[in-house]
């Protein structure tokens, strides 16, 4: 019965995150839904970092903004990811010491 139980819980939940793999191939959007859909990633990275960069060092977020800053500023040089958070990273690091 628990079995049972486990495998039709398991299709309810991968039946609607399958679907819409098989089904957005042969659907064409607009243009400006094919933007508002590209921009998507974005806006939920931003929603989930910058809560994040403001309570680095909970009684200065100024340090938490600053290493964005560099991030951004870094980033807009055209360095790979993992130099644009190693950047971010060591200038957090040297603002607080």
């Amino acid at each position: 019965m628990i079995l049972a139980i486990i495998v039709g819980m398991a299709l309810v939940t991968m039946i609607p995150r399958v679907i819409p793999a098989f089904i957005v191939d042969k659907l064409q959007f607009r243009d400006w839904i094919n933007r508002w859909l590209n921009a998507i990633p974005y806006a939920a990275l931003g929603a989930l970092i910058f809560p994040g960069i403001l309570s680095v060092v909970p009684d200065q977020p100024l340090i938490g903004l600053l290493g964005g800053v560099a991030a951004v500023i870094l980033s807009f040089l055209g360095l790979n990811v993992i130099l644009v958070v190693i950047g971010a990273i060591v200038t957090v690091f040297l603002l607080t010491m």
